[in-house]
């Protein structure tokens, strides 16, 4: 990578760092939140559902818009809705205002996301691999510290104290204004192309098919580990930062699996990175379901390895999607990293009152059966190539 390429690469890693701390930061004490104003579980789910939906769906024509711009708005505007908002939701007393807050700084993630990673592919140079797994690493650990720092403020200073943390998202939104180049000062050609094609083009490509239901399979695994569980550890007796550590933990392991992702995509190759990161979470969510009373610290080891398997194939699954179109960098990390998550948002929804009538652990159990009977799609990215 070009030294003038380091700076812009540090801060937009530090944004998605940031960002996505907020993206995490109502999951270990929503079961806190619905008692204090009084909603179910099931509820609580549908809104944390709709924080997802919201800061998903959307990216996908946020990266059309930011392909086609000579500006870098969305990443800051982004960061600052998302900063501004979100700490403003534990402290609300009412649901309809919880669910405003959420909306707008969910808003704020979904204009984020697109544009960063168009932009962090940008800088990245000829070791795309590697940057990119830094760049969405750094998001990762970010969703990782979002839970312990909620989780912290609500035990020891109360839901009521959590808009404080709105400044760190603020600082960084006005550093990446000073230190990220302008669109006008890089030498790209801006492209020129209709949403309309790029869609048709995207949605109509065999391999990014596959790739997206890979992603969704993935996120499936991580969204009902972080919405679900909580809710389990709460009936347990589990304080409000001991949950927040536990999802600490697991995301900020499976930060790591995303940083290590291009040595072991070296080491064992593409194709089996996928078929690892798919497949392991099946017999890893069942030795967690069968020790997670009698014997919590077997059960606590297995879920954070469980994080660091799922984020294993997730900058592979980037890289490889960002490649078969290049032109569409931004609209395909929309799909990827974002549109890939509001579906699954859509199924949490309903998760939860499954979850509700059946058990937790039942329902985990069943959605990690799902990754790895898809897995065996996997062979068809590698049709045209030798693995």
């Amino acid at each position: 990578m070009e030294k003038d390429n380091k700076l812009p690469q540090i801060w937009l890693a530090g944004g998605h760092f940031v960002n996505d701390i907020y993206t995490g930061f109502l999951n270990p004490i929503m079961p806190f939140i619905a008692a204090k104003i009084g909603i179910s579980m099931a509820i609580a789910t549908i809104v944390l559902s709709m924080s997802h939906i919201v800061s998903s769906l959307l990216q996908p024509v946020f990266g059309f818009f930011a392909d086609n711009m000579f500006k870098r708005s969305f990443i800051f505007w982004g960061l600052l809705l998302t900063s501004c908002f979100i700490p403003f939701a534990p402290a609300s007393v009412q649901l309809s205002h919880m669910i405003f807050f959420i909306i707008l700084g969910s808003l704020g993630s979904s204009l984020f996301h697109p544009q960063a990673l168009g932009l962090a592919n940008k800088f990245s140079g000829p070791d795309t691999a590697k940057y990119m797994g830094i760049f969405l690493g750094m998001g990762t650990l970010g969703y990782s510290v979002g839970p312990l720092l909620s989780a912290f403020i609500a035990q020891f200073f109360g839901l009521e104290k959590m808009p404080v943390l709105s400044v760190i998202g603020l600082f960084w939104a006005f550093a990446m204004f000073k230190f990220v180049p302008k669109m006008s000062n890089l030498q790209i050609k801006k492209p020129h192309y209709h949403i309309k094609d790029a869609f048709v083009q995207i949605l109509s490509n065999r391999k990014l098919n596959i790739l997206n239901v890979i992603s969704m399979l993935k996120s499936l695994i991580s969204t009902s580990c972080f919405i679900l569980l909580p809710f389990l550890w709460k009936d347990m007796g589990y304080s409000p930062f001991f949950i927040g550590m536990a999802l600490f933990v697991f995301i900020f392991v499976g930060g790591f699996g995303s940083m290590l992702s291009n040595k072991f995509e070296k080491i064992v190759g593409t194709k089996n990175v996928f078929y690892f990161s798919m497949i392991s979470t099946l017999p890893l969510m069942l030795l967690f379901v069968l020790t997670y009373k009698s014997y919590p610290y077997i059960s606590f080891a297995t879920y954070f390895l469980m994080g660091f398997v799922t984020m294993l194939a997730v900058p592979v699954t980037m890289n490889m999607a960002q490649s078969i179109i290049p032109e569409y960098k931004s609209i395909i990390g929309g799909f990827i990293n974002g549109f890939s998550w509001g579906i699954v948002a859509i199924i949490m929804s309903l998760n939860g009152f499954v979850a509700q009538t059946f058990g937790i652990p039942k329902v985990l159990l069943a959605v990690s059966i799902i990754p790895a009977v898809f897995s065996v799609f996997v062979k068809y990215l590698f049709e045209d190539a030798k693995n």
